[in-house]
């Protein structure tokens, strides 16, 4: 088919192509399927809507995501056809069975991501694939391999390029704090954040309330001169696409399999060059693994950290309650802020950003083995990791004052004197996201009491915050039901 572009100028997150009702009909073609557009040697894999009215029956309407790929102008002339079934499909299909995919079967699924040849439908099914049967390291070693040969490279020329990552799934921003330290002690800290996936907040997520996360790779190779650093969402880049498109289909489905944890981290790792790596493994009765799947999580990290030269070590740290006082975007930035101007620890925020940033001080060499905390404390006091922060936040078109209040907020006050048995993340997680979090960042809520500590009657045990009152009275409804916060 030779159909005519008209630009609706609108991104969809991903190619999407909108063909004329009458023309998808005769040519047998149905919304979400896959249809190759052609413009000379180029081409693209893109999803197919529907409509009538809006278009001519020889005009195809594209995405801001094709029309950047091809380099397409208004009425020009591209070829469209159906695309074939992906060649991964019957691979996805093995590793349903449970047998194990070579390094080139890897390869085409991951190839066929980044094409966009693979619906989400098709992801999840190697997503549950990979969950219910996991991978050996070898063919986990092959999927970082694929992930990092099918994006791009931040090839950065420093020698002490470090970072440091969660597995997640507890809430509470210490890499803010961590970058600010380490950076300011002369690491080169080129952090490729994610958004949430199993939390109301990633680290982009958080930061994206004061500056902006999204950057070409030139913009911040920039920035890392300019500041040593930047904190930046991953997943604009490029850097590994791939692993992008798998982590959307993760977060509509709520699962991070191990393997694909694995997978995602270390080829970040990888494509921005980091040579040091700290890895924070969180286990407990709400966290994502028990102390058992912990210590197994940190040998398989080292067993693959091996493989590509990369010195990692793991922090395993118990977690049975958030971090800090907020959850939620804006609400953890806040807390970010209060620790690197000295204003409050917030909880647990501020000594447990100390204790990583001290590990990977050790590692590089910026300090002495056992001095670490000390020389991250110092970094932390003096208020040269502030300064640093803000450095970064200017850099990346923010300000770090003028965070306002979400619209609507209710008080869950204690009916009698009592204190905090137990906090289940689980539930302090979803109340969140009933409230909002995390498309709106300033949604959320406030922890006034931590677990085992007590509260008189009539005293603050959390606040409910959330830009919308029906999500808010669907958070006081969620609470109420739940019970996220036990009492005694």
């Amino acid at each position: 088919m030779q159909l005519k572009v008209k630009f609706l100028r609108w991104s969809a997150g991903r190619p999407v192509a909108i063909l004329h009702r009458k023309l998808a009909l005769k040519s047998s073609i149905h919304v979400d399927d896959r249809i190759t557009i052609k413009k000379n040697s180029h081409k693209i894999i893109a999803v197919v809507d529907i409509a009538s009215g809006m278009l001519k029956e020889d005009e195809i309407a594209v995405s801001a995501e094709v029309s950047q790929k091809l380099n397409l102008r208004e009425n020009e002339t591209v070829s469209a056809s159906p695309a074939s079934q992906p060649e991964s499909i019957p691979i996805i299909m093995k590793k349903l069975e449970c047998r194990r995919l070579s390094k080139s079967e890897i390869n085409k699924i991951i190839k066929d991501i980044t094409d966009n040849a693979l619906t989400e439908s098709e992801i999840a099914y190697f997503i549950s694939a990979v969950y219910k049967c996991g991978m050996t390291l070898e063919e986990t070693k092959s999927m970082i391999q694929s992930i990092v040969s099918n994006g791009k490279k931040l090839n950065l020329k420093n020698k002490l390029i470090a970072d440091k990552h969660s597995v997640g799934g507890i809430p509470g921003r210490t890499t803010p704090i961590i970058v600010s330290i380490c950076s300011a002690a002369g690491l080169t800290m080129p952090k490729t954040s994610s958004r949430a996936i199993t939390t109301p907040a990633g680290t982009a997520d958080a930061l994206e309330v004061i500056c902006r996360v999204e950057f070409s790779i030139p913009e911040i190779r920039k920035i890392i001169k300019k500041t040593n650093a930047c904190m930046v969402w991953g997943g604009y880049l490029g850097l590994a696409p791939a692993d992008d498109k798998i982590i959307q289909v993760e977060k509509l489905l709520n699962l991070d399999p191990e393997s694909q944890l694995l997978a995602s981290i270390m080829s970040k790792k990888i494509a921005v060059g980091s040579k040091y790596v700290l890895i924070e493994i969180p286990y407990g009765k709400y966290a994502k693994v028990n102390k058992k799947q912990a210590l197994n999580l940190e040998s398989k990290f080292k067993n693959i950290s091996k493989k590509f030269n990369i010195h990692l070590e793991c922090i395993l740290i118990e977690a049975a309650q958030p971090i800090g006082n907020g959850v939620g975007p804006a609400l953890e930035i806040k807390d970010v802020i209060k620790v690197l101007r000295r204003e409050s620890p917030c909880f647990l925020l501020e000594q447990r950003a100390l204790i990583s940033a001290g590990k990977l001080l050790e590692m590089t060499g910026k300090a002495k083995k056992g001095n670490g905390y000390k020389l991250a404390k110092e970094i932390l006091d003096s208020g040269k990791a502030f300064e640093k922060f803000i450095q970064i936040i200017r850099a990346q078109k923010g300000r770090v004052t003028g965070i306002r209040d979400a619209k609507f907020r209710k008080d869950i006050l204690a009916e009698k004197n009592c204190s905090i048995k137990e906090i289940n993340i689980k539930l302090i997680n979803s109340l969140a996201k009933t409230l909002g979090c995390p498309s709106d960042k300033l949604a959320g809520i406030y922890l006034h009491r931590h677990a085992g500590e007590k509260i008189q009657k009539g005293g603050k045990i959390i606040t409910l915050y959330s830009e919308s009152k029906p999500e808010l009275k669907a958070g006081i409804e969620f609470y109420n039901k739940n019970k996220p916060i036990i009492l005694r």
